[in-house]
């Protein structure tokens, strides 16, 4: 097949932030092309995402088409090639690798080695986000499909826009389908309709745990509508 001749990049396109360091430090010492591409293509799929914690699976990067390692019979399959780029950039400490049980099954998430990622396996690895490690997989339990959680947010919230349908996807692979009509409701009950308040009652469940799918600490108290605002995250529901 022969090459497409780009045809350059158009005004004010998207773009990917990438450390200096990176440039600098990190691919001097890349000489495998299947190594880079897919240390970039985590950067690119992270940076268009949000919520808390941020990883990519091994399953998700295998299956995206979009990642291509041109594999032959002497190089091996994108399966092999891919398992050997992360692990060479794993070793160089590029990118962070832990295993995670989902219904009692491994599932090998990657984080760039940042601090952000360095703090979040540092609480899987402690037992501090035991929520992160015991999500059902998608075969163990039934999940919100994308036009439930779509309409979800039309009924209770308002019209959908094509970043907010990437954001409610991005939603629908973090966390269980109940735990996103729970934080719904919650959010209606509080009169406090806006995405972002209900993104930040989905991190504060990651984060501390949700008992036994209630949607409080304790019932009896009366619900406080600010407690989504105050924290690391508040920022991200104010305004």
């Amino acid at each position: 097949m022969s090459d497409v001749v780009f045809s350059g990049f158009p005004y004010k396109a998207q773009v990917t932030p990438i450390p200096n360091l990176f440039f600098t430090a990190v691919m001097p010492q890349i000489s495998e092309a299947a190594e880079l591409k897919t240390i970039l293509h985590i950067f690119w799929l992270l940076s268009r995402r949000r919520g808390y914690p941020q990883f990519v699976t091994f399953t998700e990067l295998l299956t995206d088409p979009i990642l291509t390692l041109n594999e032959d019979e002497m190089e091996g399959t994108k399966e092999v090639m891919l398992r050997q780029a992360l692990q060479r950039a794993v070793k160089r400490g590029i990118i962070l690798h832990v295993t995670v049980d989902r219904a009692g099954q491994g599932e090998d998430a990657y984080f760039i080695n940042n601090e952000t990622g360095k703090d979040v396996v540092n609480k899987i690895e402690e037992g501090k986000l035991a929520n992160l490690c015991t999500v059902p997989a998608h075969d163990d339990v039934k999940l919100a499909t994308p036009r439930d959680i779509f309409s979800l947010y039309e009924r209770n919230i308002g019209m959908l826009t094509p970043l907010i349908a990437e954001q409610l996807q991005e939603a629908e692979r973090l966390y269980p389908g109940d735990w996103i009509e729970a934080a719904f409701r919650e959010a209606v009950a509080l009169n406090k309709r806006s995405w972002k308040y209900i993104l930040r009652i989905l991190e504060r469940w990651a984060v501390e745990g949700k008992d036994d799918g209630k949607l409080g600490r304790n019932t009896e108290k009366k619900s406080d509508p600010e407690k989504y605002v105050r924290g690391k995250y508040g920022h991200m529901v104010k305004g």
